[in-house]
């Protein structure tokens, strides 16, 4: 899909969810306005990209323990290991139309990703073995999936926290986590359909997450105690990460800002100067700023603590960077939806 042409992964999930179904059958907030954002004169960023033979579709990425770049493929059902010179192999899932998305490095060394399509918790380990762990959930028609696991991180507790977007009538719409060896347990939101999406851990020890549908950002303590904070509407979150000021970052695409969140639940906006640029993963770079992926306006952004904001533009024209992290040796690394590129760059010094 061209970027112009871009449904956000929240919507796209929301509607392959109803078409599934048919086919089957207290607040805490505390918030600021928006912030007004400075911009530097639009710097060059040195990114190099390295195609990869392979369909990846809607992903995530991340830096394994192995000092390579794991990432899923979605709409290939496989997952993808590329070295920082770029030489690429995958993995195949063992379930078709899983769609794998989410990744993150476990506690045990290996990979753990879900498998969204699929109902499943999948482990790669760094030599490729798989091993899958079926969700529980009511099917409203035989091999119906109802949970949707998608955003997933490694807990203070070494277990591993999942997001499951699928609505509570059928099954999803909570929190999960699931042991090393696979035990899971589940913990339902307050609030119907909220469509929870990315997770991250925070600095005090807790589990944040985007409600995409629910326009919230929540906490969940390693004891299974939630707490859900309203964003100023319409925001649709998308995803979150950990930021370097000991706060929880987030990428709003509705209102194509950035947003911010202490722990105590104060909320502030920074927009983006890109008018719908189509924020979308975020994560805290090795030079203490966040970096994020501007999919609609094929570019990368970048905001300090501070909230200054700076926008690169990416050298393959509508390329649709998609989920982005931190890499081995003071880089950062994305992934392009189209067409199907890896990119990787070194945060400019003294800017």
């Amino acid at each position: 899909m061209d970027a112009s042409a871009k449904t956000n992964r929240a919507t796209t999930l929301l509607l392959i969810l109803c078409a599934l179904l048919l086919a089957s059958c207290s607040d805490t907030t505390g918030s600021a306005g928006p912030t007004p954002t400075a911009t530097a004169v639009p710097p060059t960023l040195a990114i190099h990209e390295f195609p990869i033979p392979a369909v990846i579709g809607d992903s995530g990425i991340v830096t394994g323990p192995d000092g390579n770049l794991w990432f899923t493929e979605s709409e290939a059902d496989k997952i993808g290991r590329i070295t920082p010179a770029g030489v690429f192999t995958e993995f195949p899932v063992p379930t078709l139309g899983s769609y794998p998305q989410g990744i993150t490095v476990g506690p045990d060394h290996a990979l753990w990703f879900t498998d969204t399509f699929g109902n499943q918790i999948g482990r790669i380990t760094l030599s490729g073995d798989v091993t899958m762990f079926a969700l529980p959930s009511p099917q409203n028609a035989p091999g119906a999936p109802q949970n949707f696991p998608t955003g997933i991180t490694v807990g203070p507790d070494g277990n591993l926290w999942f997001t499951e977007y699928g609505l509570s009538n059928a099954g999803g719409n909570k929190i999960g986590r699931i042991t090393p060896v696979g035990v899971l347990t589940e913990f339902p939101l307050p609030h119907a359909d909220s469509g929870p999406d990315g997770i991250t851990l925070g600095s005090d020890g807790n589990l944040w997450f985007v409600e995409a549908t629910g326009e919230r950002v929540g906490r969940i303590t390693p004891s299974g105690t939630i707490t859900e904070f309203n964003t100023p509407l319409p925001s649709e979150p998308v995803t979150i990460t950990a930021g370097p000021d000991g706060n929880l970052w987030f990428t709003e695409d509705n209102v194509n800002e950035i947003g911010r969140i202490t722990p105590t639940g104060v909320i502030t906006e920074f927009s983006i100067p890109t008018p719908a640029s189509g924020p979308s993963d975020i994560t805290t770079g090795p030079d203490g700023n966040l970096w994020f992926t501007e999919e609609a306006a094929n570019q990368i952004g970048r905001i300090t603590p501070a909230g200054v904001i700076t926008e690169y533009p990416i050298p393959t024209p509508n390329s649709a960077p998609e989920v982005i992290t931190k890499g081995p040796g003071g880089t950062v690394w994305f992934v392009e939806g189209k067409p199907d590129n890896v990119g990787v760059f070194s945060p400019p010094k003294g800017r």
